[in-house]
C-alpha cells in the first residue's frame, strides 16, 4: 500500500465522515425547525384562543352592563310614574271639598281624641285651608281648641296640654301608611308584573 493510498482512504473516511456529519447535522436542524414550528403553531392557536375567550368576556361584560342600565332605566322610568301618580293622588286628597272632606276630617279627629284619656286639654292643628271646618267640628268636643296651622293635605294633628302625646292623623300620615303597605301591588298593577 503506498502512501497515496493510505492518504486517500483517510480522505475518504473523513468525507463519509463530514457526510455523516452533515447528514446528522441536516437532520437534526430538520428537528429543532420541526419543533419550532409545532411550537409556533401551539403559541398561535393558545394565543387565538386567549383572545376569543378575552372577546367573549368583553362581550358578556358590555352584554351586563347594558342590561343592567336598561334595568336602571326601568327602574327610574317606573319611580317617575308611580311618584306622578302619588302627586296625583296627593293632589286629588287635597282638592277633596264638602261633606267627604268634613266626613274624613271628623274620622280622623275622632281618632285622634280617642287616643287622649277623657278631660285631657287637646290642641288640634290642621291645614290653613281646612281651619274653619276644623273649628265648626270642634264645637262638638269639649276639651279641644284650634291651636294653629300644619301644613298638610288635610287631617288634624293632636296634642295634649298635659302629656306630651302628639297623634298624628293627617291625610298625608294616612297616605304614606297606604302607600307603603300597597306599594307592591300599586307597581303590580300600573306595570303589570303580575
Amino acid at each position: 500500500m503506498s502512501l497515496e493510498t493510505v492518504v486517500e482512504d483517510i480522505r475518504d473516511e473523513a468525507r463519509a465522515r463530514a457526510e455523516e456529519i452533515r447528514a446528522d447535522a441536516d437532520e437534526r436542524a430538520e428537528e429543532i425547525r420541526a419543533e419550532a414550528e409545532a411550537d409556533a403553531e401551539e403559541i398561535r392557536e393558545e394565543r387565538e384562543a386567549e383572545v376569543e375567550r378575552e372577546i367573549d368576556q368583553e362581550r358578556e361584560q358590555r352584554l351586563s352592563s347594558a342590561k343592567l342600565e336598561a334595568k336602571q332605566a326601568r327602574l327610574g322610568a317606573r319611580r317617575d310614574v308611580l311618584e306622578d301618580v302619588r302627586a296625583d293622588v296627593e293632589a286629588a286628597i287635597a282638592d277633596l271639598e264638602g261633606d267627604r272632606r268634613e266626613e274624613l276630617t271628623r274620622e280622623l279627629l275622632d281618632g285622634a281624641v280617642a287616643e287622649f284619656d277623657d278631660g285631657a286639654e287637646l290642641r288640634v292643628h290642621g291645614r290653613a285651608d281646612d281651619r274653619s271646618l276644623i273649628e265648626d267640628i270642634l264645637t262638638d268636643y269639649d276639651d279641644a281648641t284650634f291651636a294653629g296651622e300644619r301644613e298638610c293635605l288635610g287631617g288634624v294633628v293632636v296634642e295634649s296640654e298635659t302629656s306630651r302625646v302628639r297623634v298624628n292623623n293627617t291625610f298625608d300620615s294616612v297616605l304614606e301608611s297606604v302607600w307603603e303597605d300597597n306599594l307592591k301591588a300599586i307597581s303590580d298593577r300600573l306595570f303589570d308584573d303580575q
